[in-house]
C-alpha cells in the first residue's frame, strides 16, 4: 500500500517512500513494550500519506499516530510515541540517531556560542570524555511521549525563529550537572556531577524551566521566583517597573507588592496635587510584564499583592472580572488578597472591616506583616480616630465579594500574612514577610527600590526544585538526594548573574531556596492512601519530616564547610527555633503521628554551625517539569487517568504513573467529595516547609443545590485553610460550566460557629 508514493527528501530530490523501513523503525520503538500493535501505528499513519510528502512530514505523522492511541487500556502507546519522537529529535539536531562524543558536542556548541564558553575553560578533555563514558543516553528511551514534547518545546537549545534542535536530553542532564559543581574542586567534582546527573536523569531530582532551559547557555539568570515591593513613591514605582522588565525578559515569574501606595484622593506635597490611585500604577506594572516573553520560553506573569483593609479594596477585587471596561479592569495579571487573624475574626463575629489607605495611618501596613498584636491595637485605634479618612463594609460582604470573585475567575489567591511571619525561618521584626510570588509558595523578605541601582533595596529570589516522591523506595533515599540538590542550588546563586542588585545583595546574604516534590497523588496511590478520608496523613506528616530534616542536615554541613549564610542571624534558625515549634496545634486534632528524627541534634548543630541557606522548602506546582519526570503535578490530585495537556504543539495526553496496577487507587479530583481532606494534607505539609505551598481548593457545582457553590462553603474553606496553618491558596478550581452568575452569592452567611473557629 502507497509503495508508490514519492518522498521529498531534505536535499529537495524525490525517491519512492521506503514502507520497510518506516516498519523497522516502529518495531525498534515497540520493542518490550505492552498491548502496543504495530500493524495499528503503520495503518493510522499511511493514510495520511500523500505523492511527495516530505521527509519530516513523515516521522510527525508516525508519532501522532502512535500518540492518538494512548488510553487508559493501551498506556505504553505513551513510550511508543516517545521513541519515535526522540529519534526524530536526534535526526535533526545531529543527522543521525547516534549522539555525538560529549567534548566534540561541547566545543562545537560553545563555539556557536550557544553553550557558555566557561565548560571548555573549566573541564579538561580527560574530564569531559569521563563524563561522556557516564552518559547514558539510552535513558531517553524511559521520557513519555508528552515528556519529549516539552522537551522540544521549552527545554532543549534551539533556535526558536527556525525551530532547530541542538541537543538531545541527556546532554542536557549532563551539562547542566557540570555546570552545577563547577566550582567545586577537581578532586571531587566529577563525582558529584554523575551523581546528580543520576538523580535528575532518572527523575529522582526535577528542575524547574529556568534551569533546564538556561544553565549550560550563555544565559545565566536561572531563579525561578522573583519578589519586587513597590514603596509609595514615584521613583520607587518606576525601579519596580524596570526591575520587572529585566526579570521577565530573563525567565522569572514575578511576585510584585504594591499594597502601599496610597489610595485614590489622597494628597499629595501637603495638598499640591490630587493621588491617583492603584490602578494606573497597576496597569503600569502591567505593561511592564506583558512588554516581553520570559526568555521565549513563556510568556511574562505576574500576580500583585495588596491588604483586604485597603481604601480601594472592593475596586482591587473586581479587576480581573469580566464585566467592566478596560478603563477599570487590569485582567492581564493575577492577584493576592493579604489577609490575617484579626480580619477573619471581624467576619466570625459578625462585625466590619474598616478600609483606610495606607499613608493615612502610620505604622499599620508594616506592623500589618512584623508584629500581628501591634497591628491588631494600631487597626482599632484608628478606628477610633475621627481625624483618619476610613470606610466601614461588613466583614461577611467584603468577604463574600472576595470568594465571589475568586469562584468567578480562579484567579484571586490568598496570603495569610500572620502565618507567613509566626510560622517562618526569619525574624518578623528584623526580616518580614510582605508577599509571594506568581505561583504563591515563596515567601521571603523584600525592600521597597527607591532607583533601579538602589542597595539597600531588596529583591527577593528563589531557586527552586523537587523531589520525585514517587520514584524513591525509601525516605532513607531522601538524605543523598537532599544534599546534592541542596549542594547544586547553593552552587548556583554563585554560578548565575543578577541583573538587578538589589537581587545579589538579597541572595547572597541570605542565600534561598526552595525545594519541594513532584508525584503525590501516586505516591499516595502506591501506599494505598487517600486525599479526602484522613489516611494519608500520617504517611504525609512522616515524609515531610524526612525532607525538611535531611535539607536542612544538608544545609547546616554546608555551613560548616563554607560558613553560614551572612543573614543567617535574621533567621529564626539561628534562635534554635524549628518549623516544629511554630506550628498551627489546629493540626494535632487531625494527625498523630510522631517525630521519628533527631531533630534536637540537629538544632543544637544549626545553632552552633548555622546554615548555608535561609530557607530550604517550597511547595510549587511543577505544571510542565513534572511532565518530563512523566509524574502527577506536584501536590495535586489528577484530573484523570489520562490527562490531555495542551501545549503549542497541540494536545498530548499523559497517563498517570503506576496504571497499570494502581488505576483503581487513585483518588481522581472531581471524585473528591470536599476539600477538607486535601487541606489537611496541605496543613501537615506546612508544618515542616519553610516557605509556602501552592494549594489549590477544587469545586464541582453538580454537587451543589440547582449547581450553586454556597459563598458559606467558599467562606468555610477559606478559613479551613487557615486553622490549619497554610500560608496561602493558589488556583480556585471549578468544574466545567461553572461561572459567577452561578455562584450563590447573596451574602447571608454569617459564616459564624465552630466550622469557623480559627
Amino acid at each position: 500500500m502507497n509503495g508508490n508514493l514519492l518522498v521529498t527528501k531534505r536535499n529537495g530530490t524525490k525517491e519512492s517512500i521506503d514502507l520497510e523501513k518506516i516498519h523497522r523503525v516502529i518495531t525498534w520503538a515497540a520493542k518490550d513494550l505492552h498491548n502496543v500493535s504495530v500493524s495499528q501505528v503503520e495503518l493510522a499513519a499511511h493514510i495520511h500519506f500523500f505523492d511527495g510528502i516530505e521527509t519530516e512530514a513523515i516521522h510527525e505523522t508516525i508519532i501522532k499516530a502512535a500518540a492518538d492511541l494512548i488510553s487508559e487500556e493501551t498506556p505504553d502507546y505513551q513510550y511508543l510515541a516517545a521513541r519515535l519522537a526522540v529519534f526524530h529529535l536526534r535526526k535533526k539536531a545531529y543527522g543521525q540517531f547516534e549522539p555525538p562524543h560529549l567534548y566534540d558536542h561541547v566545543t562545537k556548541m560553545a563555539e556557536a556560542g550557544l553553550y557558555d564558553q566557561h565548560l571548555l575553560a573549566d573541564y579538561s578533555r580527560d574530564e569531559l570524555n569521563e563524563l561522556n563514558e557516564h552518559l547514558d543516553h539510552w535513558r531517553d528511551m524511559d521520557f513519555s511521549y508528552a515528556a519529549v514534547k516539552q522537551l522540544e518545546g521549552k527545554y532543549l537549545v534551539q533556535n526558536r525563529v527556525t525551530g532547530q534542535i541542538y541537543e538531545s536530553a541527556q546532554f542536557l542532564y549532563m551539562l547542566v550537572s557540570a555546570c552545577l559543581f563547577s566550582n567545586y574542586s577537581r578532586a571531587t567534582r566529577l563525582d558529584y556531577v554523575k551523581r546528580f546527573y543520576d538523580a535528575v536523569s532518572q527523575f529522582k531530582i526535577s528542575l524547574p524551566t529556568p534551569i533546564m532551559s538556561g544553565v549550560r547557555t550563555p544565559t545565566r539568570q536561572f531563579s525561578s521566583c522573583v519578589l519586587i515591593e513597590c514603596g509609595d513613591s514615584l521613583d520607587s514605582i518606576n525601579a519596580t517597573s524596570a526591575s520587572i522588565v529585566k526579570y521577565v525578559s530573563q525567565r522569572a515569574g514575578i511576585g510584585i507588592n504594591a499594597g502601599n501606595i496610597r489610595a485614590l484622593g489622597s494628597p499629595i506635597r501637603g495638598g499640591e496635587a490630587f493621588h491617583t490611585g492603584l490602578l494606573p500604577f497597576f496597569k503600569h506594572f502591567q505593561t511592564a510584564v506583558k512588554s516581553c516573553s520570559q526568555g521565549g520560553v513563556r510568556g511574562g506573569a505576574a500576580t500583585l499583592f495588596y491588604p483586604l483593609w485597603h481604601l480601594e479594596v472592593e475596586d482591587l477585587l473586581v479587576l480581573k472580572n469580566n464585566r467592566g471596561t478596560e478603563a477599570n479592569r487590569i485582567r492581564h495579571m493575577d492577584y493576592g488578597v493579604q489577609i490575617n487573624k484579626t480580619l477573619y475574626q471581624r467576619l466570625i463575629d459578625g462585625a466590619s472591616v474598616t478600609l483606610f489607605s495606607p499613608s493615612d495611618v502610620p505604622g499599620l501596613y508594616d506592623a500589618f506583616f512584623a508584629d500581628q498584636d501591634k497591628f491588631e491595637a494600631l487597626y482599632c485605634q484608628y478606628e477610633q480616630d475621627p481625624s483618619i479618612r476610613k470606610r466601614s463594609v461588613k466583614a461577611v460582604e467584603l468577604f463574600s465579594l472576595l470568594m465571589q470573585e475568586r469562584a468567578s475567575t480562579g484567579r484571586i489567591y490568598i496570603q495569610h500574612v500572620d502565618h507567613c511571619n509566626t510560622h517562618s525561618p526569619f525574624d518578623p521584626s528584623v526580616a518580614p514577610i510582605k508577599q509571594s510570588n506568581l505561583c504563591l509558595e515563596i515567601a521571603l523578605p523584600t525592600k521597597p527600590l527607591q532607583d533601579f541601582n538602589d542597595e539597600n533595596g531588596e529583591i527577593a529570589l528563589c531557586t527552586l526544585s523537587a523531589f520525585n516522591l514517587g520514584a524513591i523506595d525509601s525516605l532513607d533515599e531522601l538524605e543523598e538526594l537532599a544534599q546534592l540538590a541542596v549542594r547544586a542550588l547553593d552552587s548556583l546563586l554563585d554560578y548565575q548573574d543578577y541583573p538587578v542588585n538589589a537581587a545579589r545583595i538579597s541572595t547572597m546574604n541570605r542565600r534561598t531556596l526552595g525545594i519541594g516534590v513532584i508525584n503525590f497523588a501516586y505516591y499516595l496511590a502506591k501506599n494505598g492512601k487517600r486525599y479526602s478520608d484522613g489516611s494519608g496523613n500520617g504517611l504525609t506528616h512522616k515524609t515531610f519530616e524526612a525532607i525538611q530534616y535531611y535539607l536542612l542536615k544538608a544545609s547546616n554541613e554546608l555551613a560548616q564547610e563554607h560558613g553560614a549564610c551572612p543573614a543567617f542571624d535574621e533567621t529564626t534558625y539561628s534562635q534554635g527555633v524549628l518549623p516544629i515549634d511554630t506550628y498551627k496545634r489546629s493540626l494535632d486534632e487531625i494527625v498523630d503521628e510522631p517525630l521519628h528524627l533527631d531533630w534536637e541534634t540537629l538544632r543544637s548543630n544549626i545553632v552552633k554551625h548555622g546554615l548555608r541557606n535561609s530557607t530550604l522548602s517550597a511547595l510549587m506546582p511543577s505544571e510542565t517539569s513534572s511532565q518530563i519526570s512523566n509524574a502527577t503535578n506536584g501536590i495535586e490530585p489528577p484530573r484523570g487517568l489520562v490527562s490531555v495537556k495542551a501545549s503549542k504543539d497541540g494536545v498530548m495526553k499523559q497517563v498517570v504513573p503506576g496504571i497499570e496496577t494502581l488505576a483503581d487507587s487513585y483518588e481522581l479530583l472531581w471524585n473528591i467529595p470536599s476539600n477538607n481532606g486535601y487541606l489537611q494534607l496541605v496543613g501537615v505539609m506546612q508544618k515542616f516547609v519553610d516557605q509556602a505551598i501552592s494549594a489549590n481548593t477544587n469545586y464541582d457545582p453538580s454537587r451543589f443545590p440547582e449547581g450553586r457553590m454556597p459563598i458559606k462553603t467558599l467562606l468555610t474553606d477559606l478559613m479551613l485553610a487557615y486553622k490549619y496553618g497554610l500560608k496561602t491558596l493558589y488556583y480556585q478550581n471549578t468544574r466545567d460550566g461553572q461561572t459567577d452568575a452561578t455562584a450563590d452569592t447573596d451574602g447571608d452567611d454569617d459564616c459564624a460557629g465552630g466550622a469557623c473557629k480559627i
